[in-house]
């Protein structure tokens, strides 16, 4: 499945998550009615429960359409409330979820082997997926397992277990992230959040009712013979409970029924990545294996059961709750030979090649002597294109030489906040003497004493680096980034925009650093991707001419790459307008904020044209290629590293 195709099932998904939210508040109703009617009728006329005719004339007197009004606007206003109550909770994306489980995030200069092993496996899967580097948090539990959260790819995080990273050797470590980056790029993690907000609603009936329950220990019962406030107030709290326990049925329902066919398409993703069946086949054999499997202690698991690796919350008989599929099912479709035993080695193994975090791969891979230096091609855009939401072992690699070819102190930098502003900085230096020492006398007197000493010590090494390089150091330093706090991140813009205006106008490499940045670190625009390609030509024409003219300098190749890229569109595009600018970032700003709205299965075309229009000229360069993986990025299509003209497989379809 491509990457399109699966982000708009997940987007169709969320409408038939809505029907069977609708279909389960119908029943709430009924149920609730049904109840509240039949504890009326045995209260009815002073006389005690066991004395009541419990028929059903007699209850079909007691109901009302007060009553059936009544109940269906208190359902619906609990469900509604606590659904946006949850939405809000969860605005900030993971971090939320992670910290709800109990998850402490992982300080990224951590000397802890295992947590180093963990975190140098996610850099290298994002980066090689095309993605922002995520925060990892780590869960202190003994067993095996792993989510992933978020609303976007720029504000997920990756949680692991202690279980998991002590007890997966790095293969099994990379085949359960890669399970998760695929979450991350098919639309799966934003359509999880959504499903834990539209359940919240529906289990918030149930806790109020124990909250009723509970209030009774506190309530003196008397009054007299004829007095049933207590009673009633006992009934209330029993309804409720009782409702509340059908709508933990009804979510726990919904949510196996959403997420179980996605676990099977998130494994064959990631074998797909690692080109390894065993690593993501073996750890699920040692959940199997392992005397607390995947199952979880916190408190909040249930509620977030369907975001986890393996089935975190213990089932009963019946499988009709699972949200996950069996393991040996799961382990069967990745590795067809396995005898169906579940027998692991450790925890020695792992153990001991935690001692060697980057054992498992050669330090310094490289693709035929030409890892970074070599010229894209235009095979190079559309290769990049089919892999999105399923690179593969060449990306993975060419990941790994991208690591390893960054000096170690600006990687060690990139994992601070103070030296990961200063790197950002240093970027956005000037090649013209003259401007960049008034780029450091104007940012001299803004930014933080320790940021601008940071600057003044890795700005010589940031400026002589590959250009191929900085886009892989901006991914890197996100999570560190992300750390900051609003003013502090306020701040860094400001210091940012005076380094960029410094001159009187914006660059492209100036415009793409600050909307990566911007991108990731700022607030999210929430609006549905609703449009239609059609209704924004201009913004089209607008965002294709700027990568026509970052390519080609010759007016008439400018207009051979724009008509290239108008063969993949559904319309002419017409000549640009006396008001459109393509020096202007700020309209070109305007415009891919329009266009991140455009229709999942739309934005294949405008991503086909994107690609035609840069590698027209037969080859590709960096601030083209840069240029185009940062406008995917802020539209919501992460593109994996576009890499030299060789041969790749096919994207599995498997799943």
């Amino acid at each position: 499945m491509d990457f399109f195709t699966a982000q708009d099932q997940a987007r169709r998904k969320t409408g038939y998550l809505v029907v069977l939210m609708i279909l389960a508040v119908l029943a709430l109703i009924v149920v609730t009615t049904l109840a509240i009617t039949i504890a009326l009728h045995l209260m009815s006329g002073g006389q005690p429960a066991a004395q009541t005719n419990l028929s059903a004339q007699g209850v079909w007197s007691a109901l009302s359409y007060e009553l059936i009004a009544g109940v269906t606007i208190a359902v619906l206003a609990i469900v509604v409330l606590g659904g946006l109550f949850k939405q809000q909770q969860l605005r900030r994306g993971g971090r939320v979820v992670a910290e709800a489980l109990g998850g402490r995030e992982i300080n990224l200069n951590t000397r802890d082997q295992d947590e180093r092993r963990i975190l140098n496996v996610v850099e290298e899967m994002a980066i090689a997926a095309g993605t922002p580097v995520p925060s990892v948090y780590i869960l202190e539990e003994e067993s095996i397992n792993a989510f992933a959260a978020g609303h976007r790819p720029n504000d997920a995080v990756i949680g692991m277990t202690r279980g998991a990273i002590r007890n997966l050797t790095r293969e099994e470590l990379q085949g359960v992230v890669a399970h998760e980056f695929s979450h991350i790029l098919h639309g799966d993690m934003r359509l999880n959040m959504r499903l834990i907000s539209v359940l919240h609603g529906i289990l918030l009936i149930g806790l109020l009712g124990g909250t009723v329950l509970r209030s009774m220990r506190f309530r003196r019962m008397g009054g007299g013979k004829r007095d049933n406030s207590g009673a009633v107030i006992l009934a209330l709290g029993v309804v409720l409970m009782l409702v509340g326990y059908a709508g933990t049925f009804f979510g726990n329902l919904i949510k196996s029924g959403v997420s179980r066919q996605r676990e099977y398409l998130a494994d064959a993703s990631a074998v797909q990545f690692t080109r390894n069946p065993q690593g993501i086949g073996n750890a699920l054999v040692k959940i199997g294996a392992h005397t607390q499997g995947a199952n979880l202690q916190a408190a909040q698991a249930p509620e977030f059961s369907h975001l986890f690796f393996g089935q975190a919350v213990r089932l009963g008989v019946s499988q009709m709750m699972a949200t996950h599929p069996p393991l040996k099912d799961r382990i069967s479709r990745v590795m067809p030979d396995w005898d169906g035993s579940f027998q692991a080695t450790w925890p020695a193994a792992a153990q001991a090649e935690s001692e060697t975090p980057d054992s498992g791969r050669d330090t310094k891979p490289v693709f035929k002597g030409r890892t970074l230096a070599a010229v894209l091609t235009a095979a190079s855009a559309q290769t990049a294109i089919s892999s999105m939401g399923q690179p593969g072992q060449r990306h993975l690699e060419h990941a790994q030489a991208t690591l390893d070819a960054l000096p170690e102190r600006i990687k060690a930098a990139a994992h601070e906040p103070y030296a990961a502003r200063a790197l950002m900085y240093a970027l956005l230096l000037s090649e013209d003497q003259q401007v960049r020492e008034h780029q450091l006398e104007t940012l001299q007197k803004t930014a933080l004493p320790d940021v601008y000493h940071e600057l003044i010590q890795h700005a010589p090494e940031v400026l002589m680096l590959d250009v191929q390089l900085r886009l892989p150091l901006i991914e890197l330093a996100l999570p560190a980034l992300k750390s900051l706090s609003v003013e502090q991140g306020q701040h860094f813009r400001l210091c940012m925009e005076q380094l960029i205006n410094a001159d009187g106008q914006v660059s492209l490499f100036e415009w793409t650093l600050y909307q990566l940045v911007l991108n990731n670190l700022g607030e999210q625009d929430n609006r549905p991707a609703n449009l239609k390609l059609s209704d924004l030509q201009r913004e089209c024409r607008l965002l294709l001419m700027v990568l026509a003219n970052a390519g080609q300098d010759d007016p008439d190749e400018v207009s051979a790459a724009m008509t290239a890229a108008e063969g993949e569109l559904p319309f002419e595009l017409a000549a640009l307008s006396p008001q459109d600018d393509v020096s202007d970032m700020h309209a070109l700003s305007l415009a891919v904020e329009r266009l991140r709205r455009v229709q999942p299965m739309q934005k294949s075309a405008l991503m086909q044209a994107m690609a035609r229009c840069i590698e027209h000229s037969g080859h590709i360069r960096p601030a083209e290629a840069e240029l185009f993986r940062v406008v995917a990025d802020m539209l919501g299509c992460p593109v994996p590293p576009l890499l030299i003209d060789e041969p790749m497989e096919e994207p599995s379809s498997t799943g």
